[in-house]
């Protein structure tokens, strides 16, 4: 059992040394510690301040570009609708121009049909008198006269006239 318990002389001993080597640690190795300690805390928490600066300035920007594009998507789909409106109203003025130009054709058409009708009938109405003055000519076997061709001719035009109508 001596050797479980130390004598008092080497426990003196042993705290006094204890004791001086407690506070030469407390007075000359602490406050490093504790220094370097208080430093490394507040590099910390600095780096935790600036990240979180950081996520809010990043949810900023980030709330930004989200409206950016939503107003970019407006303002795309406002030019999609104006074109599309601007080509409805070419298409329009386009087909109303051809539908235009398609009636005055038509009438042209229908005039110049109308022309060549009369040049037709004129033509034919002059042959169907030559062709009549020369029926009478051979029915009769005598020449007429002027006055009496003037009369057959004019005869002929009005029934040739009448069949028209």
């Amino acid at each position: 059992m001596d050797k479980i318990i130390p004598l008092t002389s080497e426990l003196l001993v042993s705290l006094v040394s204890f004791g001086v080597l407690f506070v030469l640690m407390w007075k000359f190795a602490l406050p490093p510690i504790t220094k370097m300690l208080d430093e490394r805390a507040a590099k910390i928490k600095d780096s935790l301040e600036k990240a979180e600066e950081t996520r809010v300035e990043a949810e900023r920007l980030l709330d930004e570009y989200k409206a950016q594009l939503a107003e970019a998507r407006l303002e795309a789909n406002r030019v999609i609708e104006q074109g599309r409106k601007v080509a409805e109203t070419m298409k329009d003025e386009i087909v109303a121009k051809a539908n235009e130009e398609r009636e005055s054709m038509l009438a042209r058409a229908r005039d110049e049909i109308q022309g060549e009708k009369r040049t037709a009938m004129a033509e034919l109405q002059a042959q169907v008198a030559d062709l009549s003055v020369a029926v009478a000519n051979r029915i009769i076997g005598a020449t007429l006269s002027a006055d009496d061709h003037k009369a057959l001719i004019e005869k002929s035009i009005a029934e040739v006239g009448s069949l028209d109508a």
